[in-house]
């Protein structure tokens, strides 16, 4: 990611969670979304997001039940501050990636389709986005980035490892999606990078969790909320995120973090 990377931050407070433990959690998580989700559909008789009702059933519920174990889990670590707050800042030129995320969300979303829908299913919509963007980045970018710290990993490894880590178990997509679930999984582990500079540039969780939930919102409200929804031309803006990100961060790889020779300490996670 970068050659000019801080040292590994010190051992954070609270309980330690081996990379076995962490494994554990995330299947935990996983099998609460996947198949307490069906379960829940299965009794609700709802698979469809095209309704309010279905968005609660097949969205709200089972995302909502993660987020609360994803929460959980952190309060039981006496994770909160870690989680919560970052102390590895970046250089200020990468706010430019929250901006380009902001930019992409306010012209990915459908408003008109939206409108169309009314305001109830808007309100569940937004919900179940939120309780994606909170759960997944608490899970990845909280206590997934805090596990690599504590392990000592260097803070390119801790990027590239919970991006990784990100993007593969979206593989568990192949369920219901098959084969295409392998490029998605390559696309959200750079989406996990996007949202973890986000993290790193705002010094916390709470405004990669914000944009992860809306950017999901203009992804759904342009492709998936009307039964044969007409193209929407702006659906292209978060697609092209990823390029746009990707040539930027590349070509500006060596100046992601701050450097070192100013003698300034670099505070750790504890």
């Amino acid at each position: 990611m970068n050659t000019k990377e801080p040292a590994a931050a010190p051992r954070i407070t609270g309980r330690h969670l081996s990379y076995i433990a962490f494994a554990i959690v995330v299947i935990v998580y996983l099998v609460i979304i996947q198949f307490g989700g069906r379960l829940i559909d299965g009794w609700a008789d709802e698979d469809e997001t095209f309704t309010t009702r279905g968005v609660v059933f097949t969205m709200v519920i089972p995302l909502g039940l993660a987020f609360v174990f994803t929460y959980l889990v952190i309060s039981a670590l006496g994770w909160w501050r870690p989680v919560i707050k970052d102390d590895r800042p970046v250089n200020r030129w990468v706010w430019v990636v929250p901006i380009v995320l902001i930019v992409a969300i306010l012209l990915g979303i459908d408003y008109s389709a939206l409108a169309d829908k009314g305001w109830l299913f808007i309100v569940a919509l937004l919900v179940a986005t939120q309780f994606v963007g909170w759960g997944e980045e608490g899970m990845f970018r909280g206590i997934g980035v805090t596990v690599l710290r504590n392990h000592g990993l260097s803070e390119g490894r801790v990027a590239l490892w919970s991006s990784v880590i990100f993007g593969a178990v979206h593989l568990t997509n192949a369920f219901g999606h098959g084969a295409s679930a392998i490029p998605q999984a390559i696309m959200v582990s750079l989406a996990g990078y996007f949202f973890y500079l986000t993290r790193r540039v705002s010094g916390g969780n709470a405004l990669n969790s914000i944009l992860h939930g809306l950017f999901d919102f203009a992804l759904l409200s342009s492709t998936a909320i009307v039964l044969d929804q007409a193209v929407y031309a702006g659906a292209f803006a978060p697609i092209l995120v990823y390029p746009i990100l990707a040539i930027i961060l590349l070509v500006k790889r060596h100046d992601i973090e701050p450097s070192r020779e100013t003698g300034d300490p670099i505070p750790s996670a504890a």
